[in-house]
């Protein structure tokens, strides 16, 4: 009877403990939320760009066609492709942010394409544009980055003892980072 009445003491006493746990567990679920939010925003305003970018480049009689087709194709895809805030985790972040990396690729060959056009690279409307799109690429960085602040501050409390025990008893799991894009870590090989 003492070991049983022991045991249940220890019990309660880890569950009042976890509970205070469970209302700083909601409030950095919705912080990522709300981080994510932000993220989508920033991913937005670079997808409302494009349309305006490919419609300055577009008047550019020689450009390559084929170009301008991935940049709307890539922007399709990367549009359509959304992730509930709920359900954040590694799978889909990483599938977002596969489309998103496609998207960047994309714009990265359109904007080193225009190189080759000084009439283009001259137009007050593009560079304008260009500018823009630099500036919206800081955002995503930053926005990614409080994201994974976010994420990582969540994961430490629902795997520490004994807010484990409350996050398991709730449902509380594990939510995605933005990793690295594949091969990042590689410096590029600059050539004059």
């Amino acid at each position: 009877m003492k070991k049983l009445f022991i045991a249940l003491a220890v019990l309660v006493g880890a569950m009042s403990l976890s509970s205070c746990s469970y209302n700083s567990m909601v409030t950095a679920d919705e912080n990522i939320k709300g981080k994510w939010g932000q993220v989508e925003t920033q991913y937005q305003r670079r997808a409302d760009l494009i349309p305006n970018l490919v419609a300055t480049v577009k008047g550019e009689a020689n450009f390559e066609k084929s170009t301008l087709t991935d940049v709307v194709q890539a922007r399709a895809k990367a549009t359509s492709i959304q992730v509930d805030a709920t359900k954040l985790t590694p799978e889909s972040i990483q599938q977002y942010q596969a489309a998103q990396g496609q998207l960047s690729t994309a714009l990265g060959r359109l904007l080193s394409v225009t190189e080759n056009y000084p009439t283009l690279r001259a137009n007050d409307a593009f560079r304008g544009l260009q500018v823009q799109l630099e500036g919206t690429e800081n955002r995503i960085a930053i926005a990614r980055k409080d994201f994974n602040d976010a994420v990582q501050d969540y994961n430490s409390k629902i795997r520490s003892f004994p807010a484990n025990l409350t996050a398991k008893m709730f449902g509380f799991k594990e939510k995605g980072y933005f990793q690295a894009e594949a091969g990042s870590q590689k410096a590029p090989d600059v050539k004059f």
